[in-house]
């Protein structure tokens, strides 16, 4: 198990959201349905996966053994200048992620305001979780969220560890 700080999982937040706004639209991991793209870019030192904009989405990818991976369960970006307050709380009435059937931690992070290109400031917020690495071998990572909204993630990972 692996569970980041408070200030070590708000700057792995900002830089999921960086690694996910740096793919062009036709390599997008978050828009990926089928987990061709999820090694787009990936950083040396932890494994991003993708979250999605809602809905059903399945996708099979290998990942790395020796990395940790983290991922969101549900997310959102929203301004970051001292007059707006960070991106509120999507009302959750039920979010959970489980890795062959066994439910993983759920840790809420904050962001500090970051800068992408240009001046607009962003502050991140999600509910992630975080994975020690896997040992080589398949796994089924289920992640579901639904808020008070409407909005709805029910996105399957079939993973394969390898070396």
């Amino acid at each position: 198990m692996w569970e980041p700080t408070e200030a070590e999982g708000g700057r792995l937040a900002v830089r999921w959201w960086k690694w996910a706004w740096s793919a062009p639209d036709d390599r997008d991991p978050v828009r990926d349905t089928t987990g061709e793209h999820a090694d787009w870019n990936q950083p040396d030192d932890v494994w991003f996966l993708a979250g999605t904009y809602g809905g059903t989405v399945v996708r099979k990818c290998e990942i790395p053994t020796g990395r940790r991976l983290f991922l969101p369960v549900v997310n959102t970006v929203g301004p970051g200048n001292l007059l707006a307050p960070v991106p509120a709380e999507m009302g959750m009435t039920r979010a959970e992620a489980t890795l062959n059937g066994k439910s993983l931690p759920l840790r809420e992070y904050t962001s500090k305001p970051f800068r992408t290109k240009g001046l607009t400031r962003h502050v991140a917020w999600g509910l992630w979780s975080a994975l020690a690495p896997l040992p080589p071998g398949p796994y089924i990572l289920e992640i579901k969220a639904r808020s008070t909204g409407g909005f709805e993630v029910d996105t399957t990972y079939h993973l394969t560890a390898v070396a």
